[in-house]
């Protein structure tokens, strides 16, 4: 049995208010020991940034700081959705057409607030939920959907979710996008956002040292406010996460980990 199975299992017989408070102090205290020991600082530039988001609130969740630092400075930034994110309160047809829409809306306000005009946000619309299990024919679609906008954009620095995310859709993402680049054929810079690997995965089982030693921080203490309320911006998401989740993105730095590709 694989790390992420074992985890999983032991989360399904925890009761959720002692797994909550567990899965609370882990996340704080490694994000804190990245920060403080185990990081280096991210040297902020002008290059356009892409950033790729399974969901709407990854984004902001995971890059609002250095996005709205971007912006304020004149540096175009790009975001592009894969999923309608449509499964964010159950299954139920009815509810999961609403959800679509109110998600998208709320993207729209989040990086309204950050800076990013609506001309710069892409949605691919791809079943939430599904992008670890597209067909061959789909993911060459979604592939191409990617690389054609790369190829557009030309992009300096490509913002994903972590390959350890612990979440199906993120780890699919960065895969998508990073296949995307080898098909555009282009340079770019590429870091990982994390959104679930520190609440999920303990030290060292699913985050080793060569994980550890890609680690850079990002000061983002001028956008703090402006990333605050672009988080506050997803209302519909923010009471289905766990309770404390987001606190560790109020931080006044933001943590990525550079990728070899």
């Amino acid at each position: 049995m694989n790390h992420k199975n074992s985890l999983i299992k032991l989360e399904k017989i925890i009761p959720n208010i002692l797994l909550n408070q567990i899965q609370y102090i882990h996340s704080y205290l490694l994000s804190r020991w990245i920060l403080i020991w185990g990081s280096k600082p991210l040297i902020f530039n002008q290059e356009l940034a892409m950033v790729f988001s399974p969901h709407q609130d990854d984004e902001t969740l995971g890059c609002g700081g250095m996005i709205a630092r971007k912006r304020e400075q004149g540096i175009s930034v790009v975001v592009t959705f894969l999923t309608d994110g449509r499964g964010s309160h159950g299954v139920d047809p009815h509810i999961q057409n609403k959800i679509i829409n109110i998600r998208k809306q709320e993207s729209l306000t989040a990086l309204n607030i950050l800076g990013v005009e609506p001309s710069a946000i892409h949605f691919l619309d791809k079943q939430d939920g599904t992008l670890k299990d597209l067909n061959l024919e789909e993911k060459q679609q979604t592939i191409s959907q990617i690389c054609e906008l790369l190829q557009r954009y030309q992009p300096g620095e490509v913002y994903v979710p972590h390959h350890k995310d612990c979440h199906k859709d993120h780890e699919a993402t960065y895969d998508l996008v990073k296949e995307a680049i080898a098909q555009a054929g282009i340079t770019v810079e590429l870091l990982q956002y994390p959104i679930w690997v520190f609440w999920r995965a303990p030290l060292f089982i699913l985050l080793n040292l060569q994980d550890i030693a890609a680690a850079y921080r990002l000061s983002i203490k001028s956008v703090q406010d402006k990333k605050k309320r672009a988080i506050a911006a997803y209302p519909s998401q923010i009471q289905m996460l766990p309770r404390g989740f987001i606190k560790r993105f109020l931080n006044s730095e933001e943590i990525f980990f550079k990728s070899e590709y």
